[in-house]
């Protein structure tokens, strides 16, 4: 197959798919191999495909926070080991200031190295692939690594900065122990995460054999050339999804006082955008600060919605965009800020406050309600869905994971029978969804009962502030955390909450309904 300075249409759509195919047999091969709940049924996880630049060419549909930020991790480490870079080698990254989202996300990059028999043909990586892992806890000061009250990275877990996980082929089996264990708050189940990154380091060798057979089959020439194809392809589908927006602002109120404003200003003349976070909180005390890898993942996924076409989410998506986030604002916070949240919690509300700004949709629940337990022998994590806000035309979903977030939860039955509780019930939450002339979607209900004492961690939002609605639309319902004493008594908790569970204890979750649209 010969290469052309322009891509012949039938081969642009075979490559495009070719590409998010490998990404997506990264994947399986990841969900099989994998050991813990969270990756193997929850699939929390993402992986990727990059070029010789570091910059995202396809992913498979996963999670969208981890897929905007990728590219930010795969380039830290070509900024830092550049030449030291040898076939063989895969790093681990989950520095929230290089890249990464929060600690619990660590991600393997493994460069690709094009291969005749034992001779290696190029002495500098022509792709880099990665696979990004919610480890079910990476140390800190709560079991499951989502502390609700932390106030440095510290506090939050072990932290991988481009760390050689091996070296010309040689598993660091010591070395990455003893990283494991060597911190103020160590990882309390090491086994498991050397499980889970055997399973990352899988998945990228199938990607690494993928583009090899690929390069054979096509030529070298001709798939470089097709990467950036495919990214100019994405480019031109977001330059004509912002031709028919119009300029917008939005204010978003968060239950902890702190506030996202966002200016959307279009310039019709050469098709772009800027979103300009100027007027938003500082720095918080808090784990709601969102690294800047995790701001451009929100704003890269609100316009990648905008596209009404099958285009993979590359880097192509990011050139019309111009991006002001200034530093120092919970939105591209300074080291050694906490950050947790802000993945999973602050990214919901980007996304909702760009929606607004643009008259698009309400908002939808706007939290991922991040639920953990355990204690030294058990670790749990989940997100848990609610409802999805309603647009022109459309009503709102009830019961679903929304935006950031495209995790699924664990079967009741693989719960019950890894850990020691009982999912007492988990069923809709009736009229939560606000009203409109299209409806919010229903938030749920979901109640887990303690068969042993255990911590609990709730990380959540929209318990103070109802999702909003738009256009004369109804907010939706706040969401409530409270626990049911094994004698009777209830607690109520606030939107972050760390409380220790005795056996019979029920820790029941009511997760907000998404905000209407038009008036009703």
């Amino acid at each position: 197959m010969y290469t052309t300075s322009q891509p012949d249409p039938v081969r642009l759509e075979i490559f495009k798919n070719l590409y998010q195919f490998i990404a997506e047999q990264m994947g399986i091969v990841l969900q099989n191999t994998a050991t813990s709940v969270n990756i193997k049924e929850r699939l929390d996880f993402s992986c990727a495909i990059f070029d010789s630049s570091g910059l995202l060419v396809a992913n498979a549909p996963h999670i969208p926070v981890h897929l905007g930020s990728m590219s930010e991790s795969v380039r830290s480490l070509i900024n830092d080991k550049g030449d030291t870079i040898k076939p063989g080698n895969v790093y681990l990254s989950n520095n929230p200031y290089n890249g990464g989202t929060h600690l619990p996300d660590v991600t393997a990059i493994t460069p690709v190295f094009l291969e005749n028999g034992e001779n290696i043909l190029f002495f500098t990586p022509l792709f880099y692939v990665a696979s990004r892992g919610h480890q079910a806890d990476i140390g800190g000061i709560t079991p499951g690594s989502m502390p609700p009250h932390s106030t440095t990275i510290e506090e939050e877990g072990i932290l991988f900065d481009n760390f050689l996980l091996i070296e010309e082929g040689n598993f660091r089996e010591t070395a990455v122990r003893h990283h494991l264990s060597n911190h103020t708050y160590p990882a309390r189940n090491p086994e498991q995460n050397l499980a889970d990154f055997k399973a990352q380091i899988a998945a990228n060798e199938r990607g690494a054999q993928e583009l090899q057979k690929m390069v054979s089959q096509y030529g070298l020439d001709t798939v470089r050339a097709y990467m950036k194809f495919v990214q100019a392809n994405a480019e031109e589908s977001v330059r004509k999804a912002i031709a028919v927006l119009k300029d917008g602002s939005f204010i978003y109120q968060m239950d902890n006082g702190a506030q996202i404003q966002v200016k959307v200003t279009i310039h019709p003349e050469n098709r772009s955008a800027t979103i300009d976070f100027t007027g938003t909180s500082g720095q918080l005390n808090s784990n709601f600060n969102a690294p800047k890898a995790v701001t451009q993942a929100a704003v890269l996924y609100v316009f990648r919605t905008l596209v009404d076409d099958n285009i993979p989410l590359n880097a192509g998506c990011l050139n019309p965009l111009e991006i002001i986030i200034p530093v120092g604002c919970m939105l591209n916070p300074t080291y050694p800020a906490a950050v947790v949240a802000g993945n999973v919690e602050t990214s919901q509300t980007i996304v909702d406050a760009l929606y607004g700004a643009l008259g698009i949709m309400a908002a939808s629940q706007g939290t991922m309600n991040n639920f953990t337990f355990g204690n030294e022998r058990y670790q749990y994590y989940e997100t848990i869905c609610g409802g999805s806000g309603a647009g022109n035309n459309f009503d709102g979903t009830d019961g679903v994971h929304s935006h950031m977030t495209n995790s699924r939860l664990t079967d009741p039955e693989v719960l019950e029978t890894r850990y020691p509780v009982l999912l007492e019930s988990f069923s809709l939450r009736s009229d939560s969804g606000g009203r409109g002339k299209y409806s919010g979607g229903n938030g749920v209900v979901r109640r887990i009962r303690f068969l042993e004492p255990m911590t609990a961690n709730i990380l959540s939002g929209h318990r103070l502030v109802p999702p909003f609605g738009l256009n004369g639309g109804e907010a939706g319902k706040v969401g409530r955390n409270w626990i049911q004493r094994q004698n009777g008594t209830e607690e109520n908790l606030d939107s972050t909450a760390t409380v220790e569970m005795n056996v019979g204890d029920v820790f029941a979750i009511e997760t907000p309904g998404g905000g209407g649209f038009g008036k009703f």
